[in-house]
């Protein structure tokens, strides 16, 4: 279930940390010894004059056990967990947030350890935060999400997987930059920069998780509002809504959410579900009658919804992008 302190910030559209939470900032970033990969070779789009330092706050109470928000995303980047055993896949981790933060390990580094464990190569997206004085705010996490996959392609041969086996997972609001990617991976929102930019960000397999979807009536309001603004137009909530930019070239979709979902309304889910149909797209879809919202992977092991991770690599097998 979701802790009562995300509950809160999710529910009521999103704050950023409190200013008494700042003595709580993580004393290393949240890498670590990780391999990263910066997405931009410079500036990224619209950061002309933006200075941001990176905070962690970790919201746990056990040092064994970190739950760390991060805010201030200054250098979009990569976080790379290899395998031990490699089988050549890939999946790219979104965390979510609300569009306010990203819950780097529920849905970061909690989802690696799982998919490392079945061979799969992950690599952790940390994309800007539309609210963050970037020009061009509503396109930000696209234009992080669409060069991420690029960057996963090109480098492909450095990290053993293969480039036409690389799946998303995406978290709430992560899961609606996900869907975006999903179904807008040709969308030019950035000028190319460097010959990376020749490659295709359409991933293999999209996995949705308890995901934000739409931005019209059934809208996370807090995911909406910090990622078009507090005043968007009804045209500009029609084109960021994912279910309305489903077509033919979508790839497939696993998606899954609680009916107790008192965040992101479960319909949600059937609204990206119904639109892959229509489409004629393969898709999937779990709803699970409890686990609240955010739970990633922490669902006690009795409940039905703690199995999605094995729901969604059947779905990737039998779809042939992991292994």
């Amino acid at each position: 279930m979701i802790d009562p302190t995300r509950r809160s910030l999710l529910g009521g559209g999103i704050a950023l940390m409190a200013a008494s939470a700042a003595t709580r900032v993580a004393a290393q970033p949240p890498k670590g010894a990780d391999e990263v990969i910066p997405l931009w070779p410079g500036t990224p789009p619209g950061g002309a004059g933006i200075h941001l330092t990176e905070k962690a706050v970790d919201q746990s109470h056990d040092p064994a056990h970190p739950d760390r928000w991060l805010t201030q995303i200054g250098t979009p980047m990569l976080v790379v967990k290899r395998a031990a055993k490699p089988n050549g896949t890939a999946v790219m981790s979104i965390p979510g947030g609300g569009y306010g933060f990203l819950a780097y390990d529920n849905e970061g580094t909690e989802q690696a350890a799982w998919l490392n464990a079945r061979g799969v190569t992950t690599f952790i997206l940390l994309y800007r935060l539309p609210g963050e004085g970037w020009a061009q705010r509503a396109d930000v996490p696209l234009q992080d999400a669409q060069r991420a996959m690029r960057v996963i392609r090109a480098n492909a041969g450095r990290f053993g997987i293969h480039p036409d086996h690389v799946a998303i997972l995406g978290f709430s609001a992560g899961g609606h930059l996900a869907g975006s990617l999903a179904t807008r991976f040709d969308d030019k929102v950035y000028d190319p920069v460097d010959d990376t930019d020749n490659l295709s960000a359409r991933p293999d397999l999209a996995g949705l998780i308890y995901p934000v979807i739409t931005m019209g009536p059934a809208a996370h309001v807090g995911s909406r509002d910090n990622l078009l603004g507090n005043a968007s137009t009804k045209a500009e909530r029609d084109a960021y809504s994912v279910e309305n930019n489903v077509t033919e070239g979508t790839p497939p979709v696993f998606l899954c959410c609680a009916g107790d979902d008192g965040v992101v309304p479960p319909v949600n889910s059937l609204m990206m579900y119904q639109a892959m149909l229509k489409a004629g797209q393969p898709a999937e879809l779990h709803a699970f009658e409890k686990g609240g919202h955010g739970f990633g992977v922490r669902l006690p092991q009795g409940m039905p919804g703690s199995h999605w991770p094995d729901l969604f690599m059947r779905f990737a097998q039998y779809q042939k992008v992991l292994a």
